[in-house]
């Protein structure tokens, strides 16, 4: 029988591997036996705490979700303009601590599982809303009518980011990936601008 006490870090053990092992994989043609062996324990004890490979791999998102929102909030709390607010959600999406490619690769069996899993559509439902309501937020003192329009396209666009980033080689650019929404912020932004500018001069 598991020890009193050491079911929560057993559970995060198993949870953390199973984020290195689907990293790993590329997929998640990963078996609980691997999970488990990379968290140091056994087979049985792994399905004893999830009761299988869906479910431990669903804790793994939510996981990664609980981080990433909890990045998200910290740097929300530190921007004094809706812009910097922007800012702070494009670099927070990109962090190193986010955009690690086992993460990465999480991110992207997490959208194939949601197509059939209702418990992975449940969460990605969240992650969307939290994330377009951010975006939202921001861009309204901005923009005005324009946000919504932009605010879903700049979701899309990080997501879209993360699916190309997972399907490419080499180590994660978080960097490299922020200035491509960066960028697309921006010109956006700016034609916002012109067309203010452009009505104002009629």
């Amino acid at each position: 029988m598991p020890k009193l006490g050491m079911e929560p870090i057993r559970k995060t053990a198993l949870v953390k591997a199973t984020i290195v092992e689907i990293g790993r994989a590329g997929s998640l043609d990963v078996t609980v036996g691997q999970i488990a062996k990379r968290a140091g324990m056994s087979t049985a004890l792994a399905h004893h705490y999830f009761g299988g490979k869906e479910q431990i791999f669903l804790a793994a998102m939510r996981h990664i979700l609980s981080l990433y929102g909890a990045e998200i909030r910290g740097a929300l709390a530190t921007a004094t303009t809706p812009r910097a607010r922007l800012e702070a959600i494009v670099l927070a999406s990109f962090s190193p601590a986010n955009f690690r490619r086992e993460v990465v690769s999480a991110w992207l069996n997490f959208y194939v599982l949601a197509q059939t899993v209702p418990g992975a559509r449940r969460l990605l439902s969240v992650y969307q809303r939290r994330l377009h309501a951010n975006l939202l937020h921001a861009l309204r003192p901005i923009v005005g009518g324009r946000a919504e329009e932009i605010a879903l396209s700049l979701g899309a666009l990080i997501d879209g980011v993360y699916l190309r980033e997972a399907l490419s080689a080499g180590p994660s650019d978080g960097r490299a990936s922020a200035k491509v929404v960066q960028d697309f912020l921006a010109a956006e932004l700016l034609r916002f601008d012109m067309t203010q500018q452009k009505g104002a001069d009629l």
